[in-house]
């Protein structure tokens, strides 16, 4: 790989105009914990390794731009999840932050559940052997035949969204000669402190019926009188990435005002209630995610405490983690093609791959952290944006970070918890060919999915 000088950019953070960076970082060989998969490290020619791989053997091999994940540490975040809430409540991964036939086999073995929202992410689920009664489907506007799918291979959940679809449900439910265990999602309210689009309840937005008005104890009221549904609990789900619990108190108190009014006017306690899932991980430095049994505890006291207060009877506890199993566990390897100093401001370091393999930072300004893998560097740090190769100006994939300022093209960085919503959301944008997904664990490395050829492309252009 070359490693030939070129004009160093800004190197100093009063150039840096926007991101969350304030100074360079003491170290630029160093790795934080946080941010990376548990196995990640350097070995003494100073090159990343992942379950004991370099990345510039995983590069000759796989090619870049692609994602590796560290299978150990995957299955590691599923057990330590499974552990923290135990027996007495479920864990159901959620499946839209990355699905594959792999993955709901790590799932199947560490003992979680999957929820899925559409009917390719339950195919996946099914072909890959989870058992339907461990799988709860989600979704604003699920099909017919999706509902119709659903309820004949009998999951052991469906979601209600709305009054139609409560509707929808039963009827499709009583004519296939099934009774079908359902939730209600309410919005609860509660403004999580997070991107507009992700935040998920408060009334303004798509997901689910509103408590406000009545309208969730009406949506109850109407499922409790259909023969096809079973109203087995109350789902909630305020938004993603969040770090305070003191919404997920709001929500439970809330949630639970509604068992309360369920049971003093219909006489039956609901049996089930699920918090959804949300929490956040550590994208940067700056991050401080909580751990499994801190949140299993937290929610734990929370509903209890509310029920204890309503005179219920606790409910079993359900929580959807996706990104906070699934997002630390990888990272996206790049090989550096072009650099180019902008006096004054930045330099910006263009990479092989883009928005189409990592929409979040475009989409959601999304904060990551990047670092050079293939080799250290003793260099000044330079303050850099890394870019992709597509033909739009908000093609950005870190905003602001600090890389050494002797980076070259060939050079191979790596940006950390990619896990969650990046391959699911990667798209082949300028005819981009989808990167594939790598688990690495014990020194192997096998492709889990591959990634896209042009042939791909062209067999699905039958003009």
């Amino acid at each position: 790989m070359s490693r030939s000088a070129h004009p160093a950019g800004p190197r100093h953070a009063d150039a840096m105009t926007e991101g969350h960076y304030t100074a360079p970082p003491a170290d630029l060989n160093a790795l934080d914990e946080k941010v990376w998969a548990r196995t990640v490290t350097r070995n003494e020619d100073g090159a990343v390794t992942v379950g004991g791989i370099e990345v510039t053997r995983l590069a000759e091999e796989f090619g870049t731009p692609a994602y590796f994940l560290d299978e150990s540490d995957f299955r590691a975040r599923c057990r330590a999840w499974a552990d923290a809430f135990g027996r007495d409540a479920d864990v159901f991964y959620a499946g839209k932050a990355f699905l594959s036939r792999a993955v709901v086999r790590w799932l199947k073995d560490e003992g979680l559940n999957l929820d899925v929202c559409s009917g390719g992410e339950l195919t996946t689920a099914l072909d890959a052997g989870m058992p339907a009664e461990r799988i709860a489907f989600h979704g604003n506007n699920k099909t017919v035949a999706e509902i119709e799918r659903a309820i004949t291979v009998g999951v052991g959940r469906i979601v209600l969204d709305s009054f139609q679809e409560i509707a929808r449900v039963a009827h499709i439910a009583q004519a296939l000669g099934k009774r079908q265990r359902v939730q209600i999602r309410v919005t609860v309210g509660v403004e999580a402190h997070t991107h507009e689009f992700i935040a998920t309840a408060h009334e303004d937005q798509k997901f689910g019926i509103a408590l406000a008005g009545g309208q969730a104890a009406e949506a109850v009221r109407r499922a409790l009188t259909l023969d096809g549904l079973e109203l087995i609990g109350i789902h909630s789900h305020i938004g993603s990435q969040i770090f305070d619990m003191a919404g997920f108190e709001v929500s439970a108190r809330r949630v639970v005002q509604l068992l309360a009014e369920v049971r003093d006017e219909h006489g039956i306690e609901l049996p089930e209630i699920d918090l959804g899932g949300g929490l956040g991980i550590a994208y940067t430095s700056e991050d401080d995610p909580r751990e499994p049994h801190e949140i299993a505890k937290a929610l734990g006291d929370i509903v209890t405490r509310e029920c204890e207060a309503a005179g219920l009877a606790t409910p079993r506890i359900s929580v959807e983690p996706g990104r906070a199993i699934v997002g630390p566990t990888a990272f996206t390897l790049y090989e550096v093609g072009t650099i180019k100093p902008l006096e004054g401001l930045r330099t910006y370091v263009s990479v092989d791959g883009g928005m189409s393999d990592n929409i979040r930072t475009a989409l959601y300004d999304a904060e990551y952290s990047v670092a050079l893998v293939s080799r250290t560097s003793d260099a000044e740090p330079m303050l850099v944006r890394v870019v992709g190769k597509h033909c739009e100006s908000g093609d950005i994939v870190v905003k602001d970070a600090f890389l050494p300022s002797d980076l070259a093209p060939g050079d191979l960085i790596a940006v950390p918890a990619t896990g969650a919503y990046c391959r699911s959301m990667a798209s082949n944008y300028n005819h981009a060919l989808r990167p594939p997904v790598v688990a690495v664990r014990d020194g192997e490395a096998r492709v889990i999915v591959r990634r896209e050829t042009e042939e791909d492309l062209l067999r699905l252009d039958v003009g």
